[in-house]
């Protein structure tokens, strides 16, 4: 099921996972709520509590972005009442190594994600959206996408955290 994820990532020895785990999410922004319970019920099972706050954030700006610009227009507020397995349109995905914890979220789009430069990032205070990436790449230690290959369309979107 990972193998999709694992094309592109960091360079990462995938028969070194120590622990994986996913969830799919609903075509609904209350899903952001839903996957920040994934990430503290994964986290507290792996005993990375300490690392919630940042991994956590990452995955809201994440799971929100796949919400906001990667689903057919008017995606994220359609009425789905439940989305269960492949089939939903986003997942999350977070891999452990010994080192080093992988958050993805896999969404149907192709575009790749838009960054905006740190500078304009903050230019307008009251912008209620555009610092998204800028922040998974200031909590994180690395990030990047990769679109997905094989019978899967769209990509994945990933951010690496170093373990202690």
């Amino acid at each position: 099921m990972l193998e999709p994820l694992r094309q592109g990532l960091p360079p990462l020895d995938p028969s070194g996972v120590s622990s994986a785990a996913s969830c799919s999410l609903p075509p609904r922004y209350e899903a952001v709520g839903s996957a920040r319970q994934f990430t503290r019920k994964t986290l507290s099972s792996w005993e990375l509590d300490d690392r919630f706050d940042d991994v956590a954030l990452v995955v809201s700006e994440l799971v929100t972005n796949a919400l906001r610009h990667a689903l057919p227009a008017h995606g994220a507020h359609a009425e789905v009442h439940c989305v269960v397995g492949e089939d939903a349109p986003v997942r999350l995905h977070m891999m452990r190594w010994s080192s080093r914890l992988v958050c993805a979220v896999r969404d149907p789009s192709d575009e790749s994600p838009v960054t905006r430069a740190p500078e304009d990032a903050f230019d307008d205070f009251s912008a209620e959206s555009g610092r998204g990436l800028f922040l998974v790449d200031s909590f994180s230690d690395g990030w990047g996408w990769h679109p997905l290959a094989g019978a899967l369309s769209g990509k994945v979107v990933w951010a690496l955290f170093q373990l202690a």
